[in-house]
């Protein structure tokens, strides 16, 4: 029998705590260890009955794991990831990469020479659905794309803002929402090569963005807009449509709507429009619901590392694919200061 994949969380805040639970729950892996300086980080360590270590170097050097989860500050990313690289330990690493975009690419170019492997924690792309409809979109049932729309609309609290940089620029929806849905629109739709965008402060008046609007080109063509806002009560964002998070109100509804010449789909509803006979706007039309298995994706996530660690398998997200991410956001907020459309490399 194979052994259990040894995976250390570095990290224990809200998310590196759904690591911790999810590595619980997925067979063929097995939590290494706790990282975590602070005393809360050693505390939940004894709570979950983890090994306990104050730092990545001190893991490496006491009983070097098969692979780590990156979920430490963003700040550290590039950092940790450059141990992990040095230590020879496959890393996956929460979103985003980097904070910086040269750091971000210095990290993949370690990687990549190294030979070891580094993911980037863009979990959406393993939620089943999602392999669903990138496989239709890719056999062609939606004909040939051409528009793409996505909404992010929630109601962030009043509490939410009492963490102080949560008010500052960095904190808003675009680098913490929006970069997972631009990630799934490059892997739906094709590449992005240019953007334009307008942000606003206009309700809360902090000195971060609270929402944006947005106009896409795509390398086959494809024009999309996007629209998110965390000050706006609505059911329209893929964390109240997709079930993904306990935490969050599941609404029904969509937030992706993805346009062919053959027909149109729905996401998360996975609800695929079509004209039954002949293509026209006189004629009938109806919809058709793809069934799709509701699987935890950060337990898929999960597996998927431990096959990569194997060397069974590519990473679905690479740190590469990461930082193509990344320079899209970079673009995004660099198009809003400026009011300029921005082309991408």
């Amino acid at each position: 029998m194979t052994a259990p994949v040894r995976i250390a969380i570095a990290g224990a805040g809200l998310i590196g705590k759904r690591h911790a639970e999810a590595i619980a729950a997925t067979p063929g892996v097995e939590l290494h260890s706790l990282i975590d300086p602070s005393e809360a980080g050693r505390s939940h360590a004894d709570l979950i009955g983890a090994r306990w270590h104050a730092s990545l170097n001190e893991c490496f050097e006491t009983d070097k794991p098969d692979g780590v989860i990156l979920a430490t500050p963003n700040q550290l990313h590039v950092e940790n990831g450059l141990q992990c690289v040095a230590a020879r330990v496959p890393a996956l690493i929460e979103k985003p990469l980097a904070t910086d975009l040269q750091a971000g690419h210095d990290l993949v170019v370690a990687g990549e020479q190294a030979g070891v492997a580094l993911l980037v924690g863009h979990h959406r792309r393993h939620n089943p659905l999602i392999a669903a409809a990138k496989k239709q979109i890719v056999d062609g049932l939606l004909g040939s794309l051409v528009a793409v729309h996505g909404m992010f609309w929630l109601m962030k609290p009043d509490d939410y803002f009492e963490t102080d940089w949560r008010r500052q620029p960095g904190g808003g929806p675009v680098f913490l929402n929006l970069i997972h849905d631009i990630d799934l629109l490059r892997h739906l739709i094709g590449e992005i090569v240019s953007v334009q965008a307008l942000t606003s402060n206009a309700v809360r008046g902090h000195a971060v963005e609270e929402t944006a609007a947005l106009v896409i080109r795509f390398d086959n063509g494809v024009l999309g807009t996007f629209s998110l806002s965390d000050t706006i009560v609505s059911p329209w964002s893929w964390e109240l449509t997709a079930s993904e998070n306990p935490a969050y109100p599941p609404t029904g509804q969509s937030c992706y709507f993805i346009g062919g010449t053959h027909g149109s789909m729905e996401l998360p509803n996975s609800k695929v429009w079509t004209n039954p006979a002949t293509r026209s706007w006189w004629e009938p039309i109806a919809a058709t619901r793809y069934p799709v298995s509701h699987e935890d994706p950060l337990m898929r996530q999960i597996t998927q590392f431990a096959r990569v660690i194997r060397g069974e398998e590519p990473p679905l997200v690479s740190a590469r694919e990461g930082l193509k991410t990344l320079q899209v956001i970079d673009a995004v907020q660099r198009s809003a200061m400026s009011g300029q459309t921005v082309t991408l490399p």
